[in-house]
């Protein structure tokens, strides 16, 4: 992986403290190898923006890392415990510390936005079943829902009113790692803004760390301090916006040197 300069929130070396960290990982489906000995250090306090071509592995690998998909190789570090060498009791520790928001929300079509944010609190909380409501709809409140919204099923809500109700539900257990797939696909610009600004505001509120697996340069520019590139099924090259900018990789360089992405780069600089 070629390492490039960080910028100074992602690279402070007053923790720099891995909450994820994944050696080796290798990923095939029965066919074509989709990862092979990648690598990949998330640390505490950022957000990592995950990157690359369509089909090239990004949803895979978050999906690994969280134990849905199996993988061949590779091992998964999440707090400094080694995912797969730890007890259940331990795992299911780790687990309620992860916030997982996927791609169009994916909430129970059958549940109130409230129900789908309870979900994980009755799982793994053993609360009074007042003291979780009112939880739930102080995490509705927490990602700027109506409180109106909180009986409304998810047929009923806008594109955007999904994604919030999803986050909502990703931040039920108050997570310290936060998984996004795609936050803002479906979302038109003023909304993706919107998100890509709330997501800034909890994380610096709350101090929680975000992997965010995107496409969007909207949200690579605004939100996030660092970027991993995925490519040739491995990390080809991490760093900030000008690391991407420096680097001489054929892909990195038509992804974030294209015409729409040069014009965001000269608004964020004030040009």
């Amino acid at each position: 992986m070629e390492n490039m300069t960080l910028n100074p929130i992602a690279s402070a070396d007053m923790t720099r403290d891995a909450v994820l960290r994944v050696r080796g990982i290798t990923v095939s489906f029965g066919g074509p190898t989709i990862l092979e000995n990648l690598d990949l250090d998330v640390w505490r306090g950022e957000i990592l923006g995950f990157v690359g071509a369509s089909g090239a592995g990004k949803s895979v690998l978050m999906r690994t890392i969280l134990g849905l998909n199996r993988r061949q190789a590779g091992k998964i570090e999440i707090f400094g415990t080694d995912y797969d060498e730890t007890d259940d009791m331990h795992r299911m520790a780790i687990d309620q510390r992860m916030g997982v928001m996927f791609q169009h929300g994916a909430l129970f079509s059958a549940l109130t936005v409230l129900e789908n944010i309870l979900v994980p609190m009755r799982e793994y909380l053993s609360l009074d079943p007042q003291l979780m409501e009112e939880a739930a709809r102080l995490k509705i409140g927490l990602v700027g829902l109506p409180q109106e919204a909180a009986h409304k099923m998810p047929s009923q809500l806008s594109g955007g009113m999904i994604k919030r109700a999803a986050l909502a539900r990703a931040l039920a257990l108050d997570p310290e790692l936060l998984f996004l797939d795609e936050p803002t696909s479906g979302l038109d610009p003023i909304g993706a803004a919107e998100f890509d600004e709330l997501i800034v505001t909890l994380r610096d509120t709350l101090g929680f760390t975000v992997y965010m697996v995107t496409h969007d340069l909207d949200s690579l520019y605004s939100a996030c301090d660092r970027i991993a590139v995925l490519g040739e099924k491995r990390v080809l090259v991490d760093g900030n916006i000008a690391a991407m900018l420096a680097s001489d990789n054929e892909w990195v360089q038509s992804y974030f040197k294209g015409k729409r992405a040069l014009r965001l780069a000269v608004g964020h600089s004030g040009g």
